[in-house]
C-alpha cells in the first residue's frame, strides 16, 4: 500500500518572502532597528532633554512643570515670573525640607540659555553640558536631539507628500498613454526647468519663515522623479493579461489602476522611501544652512552647521553636528539598500 502523501506547507505571502530577504541583510536590518530606536526616543524628546523636572514634591504638594507653567512664588521664590529650575536657590529649595524634583536626563532644553555657566559661549564638552554649548550658549545635545527630530518628521512629511502626488501623476500617464502622458511629460519637463532655488529666495523673502511654507514649496519639486517610476511601472503594466480581462468584464478604469495595478507596482515606490528620506533630509539641512530654512531659533542641524562655519574654534559644534547628519544618512542608505535587494524578484530565498 503506498504511504500517505505528507500535505506540502503553505508558500509564504510575496511580502513574507521579502522580510526574510530584507532580515538576511544584517546591514540593513540592524540599521531599521538603530533608527527606528532612534526616531523613537526623538518623539519623547521632552522627556529626554528639558529644562523643567518631570515631577516635583514641594511642601507636600505634587507639581508637574512639564506640563503647566509655575511662578517662582511657588516654591519660595520673590517674582511671580516663571521658574527658572536652573537657578540655584530653586534647586536648593528643591532639596531641602523633603522636597524633591525628578529631572530629565539631559536638564537643558532646545531654547535654553544656563546663565550660570561657568565658560563663555560657546563653551567646550563639560560635565554640565557633555557635548558644549552653541554660540547663544544653548546645550550641544538638546539641540542635536530635538534637530535630528525636526529634521526626520520633515523628511518623513515631505517624503508622503512627494510620494502621494508622484503616484498619482505617474499612475495616470502611465494607464491612459497617449496624449494624457505627452501632456504630462510636457508639463513636466517645464516644471522641472524652473529654479528651485530662486524660488525658496523669492517667498522667503515675501512670506515670514514656516516649516509649512517650506514643506509647501519642496512638495511642489519633490514629486517628479518618483513620477518616471510609477508611469514607466504602470505602461509596462497595462499590456498585462489581467488588465485586459478586468476591462473586458467591465471593471472601471480608477478600480483597475488601484486594485489591480498600483499594488503591482509599488517595488519602486517602496525602494524609493529612504532615499527620498535622505534627500529630503540634506534639502533641509542645506536650506538651513544658507538662512532658507526653518525659522530663526528653532532647533536644526543646518544652523548649527552654520554656527561651527562661523565658530572654527569651537570644533564641538561642527563634529556632533556632521556625526549625527552623516550617521542618520548611512541609516537610511543601508535601510534602502537592503530594501532594494528584498524587493527584487531575482532574489531567490534561502
Amino acid at each position: 500500500m503506498p504511504p500517505a502523501a505528507v500535505p506540502s506547507a503553505p508558500s509564504a505571502s510575496p511580502a513574507r518572502r521579502a522580510w526574510r530577504r530584507f532580515r538576511r541583510n544584517r546591514l540593513g536590518f540592524w540599521s531599521l532597528v538603530v533608527f527606528s530606536t532612534l526616531v523613537v526616543l526623538s518623539l519623547f524628546a521632552e522627556v529626554l532633554s528639558n529644562d523643567k523636572p518631570l515631577l516635583v514634591r514641594y511642601g507636600g504638594q505634587f507639581y508637574v512643570p512639564l506640563v503647566r507653567s509655575y511662578p517662582e512664588t511657588t516654591f519660595g521664590g520673590d517674582f511671580q515670573t516663571e521658574t527658572d529650575f536652573l537657578d540655584p536657590f530653586i534647586r536648593a529649595q528643591l532639596s531641602k525640607d523633603g522636597n524633591w524634583a525628578i529631572y530629565p536626563p539631559n536638564p537643558y532644553g532646545p531654547k535654553t540659555l544656563n546663565y550660570f555657566a561657568r565658560e563663555p559661549n560657546p563653551s567646550p564638552p563639560t560635565r554640565d553640558n557633555l557635548l558644549g554649548t552653541d554660540d547663544r550658549g544653548r546645550d550641544m545635545l538638546a539641540q542635536l536631539v530635538y534637530g535630528f527630530r525636526l529634521s526626520v518628521l520633515f523628511a518623513l512629511a515631505l517624503t508622503v507628500m512627494g510620494v502621494a502626488i508622484g503616484v498619482a501623476t505617474g499612475a495616470v500617464q502611465g494607464f491612459f498613454a497617449g496624449r494624457v502622458d505627452l501632456a504630462f511629460q510636457r508639463f513636466i519637463e517645464i516644471w522641472d526647468s524652473m529654479p528651485e532655488l530662486y524660488l525658496l529666495i523669492i517667498f522667503s523673502a515675501i512670506f515670514a519663515p514656516s516649516v509649512a511654507l517650506l514643506l509647501i514649496l519642496l512638495s511642489l519639486f519633490g514629486w517628479m522623479g518618483l513620477s518616471n517610476y510609477v508611469r514607466a511601472e504602470f505602461l509596462r503594466n497595462r499590456q498585462m493579461d489581467y488588465v485586459r480581462a478586468a476591462r473586458a468584464l467591465g471593471v472601471g478604469n480608477l478600480r483597475i489602476m488601484r486594485h489591480h495595478i498600483l499594488p503591482n507596482s509599488m517595488t519602486p515606490v517602496i525602494t524609493f522611501l529612504p532615499f527620498r528620506m535622505s534627500a529630503a533630509i540634506l534639502a533641509l539641512t542645506s536650506l538651513d544652512f544658507l538662512g532658507l530654512g526653518v525659522p530663526p531659533g528653532t532647533p536644526s542641524l543646518g544652523e548649527l552647521l552654520s554656527q561651527g562655519k562661523n565658530n572654527i574654534d569651537a570644533w564641538w559644534i561642527s563634529l556632533t553636528t556632521f556625526a549625527v547628519l552623516v550617521a542618520t544618512l548611512l541609516l537610511l542608505t543601508f535601510m534602502g539598500d537592503a530594501l532594494r535587494d528584498a524587493l527584487d524578484p531575482r532574489k531567490a530565498d534561502a
